[in-house]
């Protein structure tokens, strides 16, 4: 998809009155260790970077490369994440809203209008629009995307490095064959979120 077009929920929202637009996504809802990450971008109108994109359909190279530019050219971004601890009391959905409302608190610019990713959605004291697929539609989901899923990737490298074996360096805390491989060698760590592992214990 082309940046103009990655431009035209915005210039709708635009033409009905609102400013500062906002996007909003998150990280790591399905990992069975780690947080969930959350980013807000408010990026100036028609602003164009090349290559933006849903996170999920670039390389971590392109993500590399945007993130930089993604913050320098943001009129504010955000990133808020919610612990492994705090998915276990909440549960994952109000985990992740948790998250999203930290990374619009650290927004220096107030947005009139927040388009969220996906098809549910919290009061967060703002206008709230809703987007599926819409870190491949709306220029600022996409930018908080890259944030969201650069920032928890590295938080998970660090991760890596304080409980090794697991292979957090590899597939972030998801449930891939080696990590339920290392779980069955190795038992829990510290971060693994207990709720998304029930079963996986009451099978063993």
């Amino acid at each position: 998809m082309s940046d103009i077009t990655m431009w035209e929920i915005e210039e709708e929202f635009r033409a009905k009155g609102y400013n500062a637009i906002c996007g909003v996504d998150e990280a790591g809802r399905g990992p069975l260790a780690g947080p969930v990450c959350a980013a807000a971008v408010i990026l100036p109108a028609g602003e164009q970077l090349p290559g933006l994109n849903d996170s999920k359909k670039l390389t971590d190279k392109k993500r590399r490369e945007l993130f930089p530019i993604i913050k320098e050219k943001a009129i504010a971004w955000g990133i808020g994440f919610a612990t492994h601890q705090e998915i276990d009391e909440i549960n994952i959905l109000q985990a992740t809203y948790l998250a999203m409302e930290r990374a619009l608190e650290q927004l220096s610019v107030k947005p009139d209008l927040a388009l969220i990713d996906g098809n549910r959605a919290k009061d967060f004291g703002i206008p709230v629009q809703t987007v599926v697929k819409g870190d491949s539609l709306s220029a600022n989901i996409a930018a908080a995307s890259i944030l969201a899923k650069v920032t928890r990737d590295d938080l998970m490298l660090e991760m890596a490095k304080e409980y090794p074996g697991y292979g957090f360096e590899v597939h972030k805390g998801y449930g891939t064959k080696a990590h339920y491989e290392a779980l069955r060698a190795q038992g829990l760590c510290a971060i693994h979120r207990m709720t998304f592992l029930k079963k996986f214990y009451g099978e063993k």
